[in-house]
């Protein structure tokens, strides 16, 4: 276990050298994906939800997140996370109520941005998901942020050879 102190600092920079110093290559794709859930989620003003949902097939299923209890499962091209899954690309949504096919997990929740993951075969192997319950939350400085964030866990985690716990012999 690594004793990571969290400064003060709030700049995206030094959020982002804080989150980078947090996650440990050596640790397994989970515990590397719970840290970082916890530390966005508490980095984050007017956030109700935040989380890692990982693609299996063409489901994303539920992994470590912040927040109340969430849908445990997407299909891929379904809703705001699957369709960044099925696209690859940001979703950066104002009102979620307004998204064709949004899946409502959490009727508080009114805007959101999804950031899909990539493996080094540039796969998409899952997605980052921030709800808020303001419309209109998150600016595109904030949706920079989270895509330069999500860069950096996909990064760690293709380093730690996608190993979801440490005696996982299969990768």
């Amino acid at each position: 276990m690594t004793d990571t102190p969290v400064s003060q600092d709030s700049t995206p920079e030094a959020l982002l050298a804080q989150l980078d110093a947090l996650m440990q290559p050596s640790e397994p794709l989970l515990t590397q994906l719970a840290n970082a859930a916890a530390f966005l989620y508490w980095s984050m003003a007017e956030v109700n939800w935040l989380g890692f949902y990982l693609a299996e097939g063409d489901v994303l299923y539920l992994g470590p997140f912040h927040g109340k209890p969430a849908c445990t499962l997407i299909p891929i091209g379904s809703g705001v996370c699957g369709t960044a899954a099925a696209d690859g690309q940001t979703q950066h949504v104002d009102d979620v109520h307004s998204f064709p096919g949004h899946i409502a997990c959490d009727a508080a929740s009114n805007s959101e941005v999804v950031v899909p993951l990539f493996d080094a075969e540039q796969r998409v192997w899952g997605v980052l998901d921030v709800d808020s319950p303001r419309h209109a939350r998150f600016s595109n400085e904030d949706v920079r942020f989270l895509e330069h964030a999500a860069e950096l866990v996909q990064h760690r985690c293709i380093a730690a050879g996608g190993r979801i716990f440490p005696l996982d012999k299969t990768s």
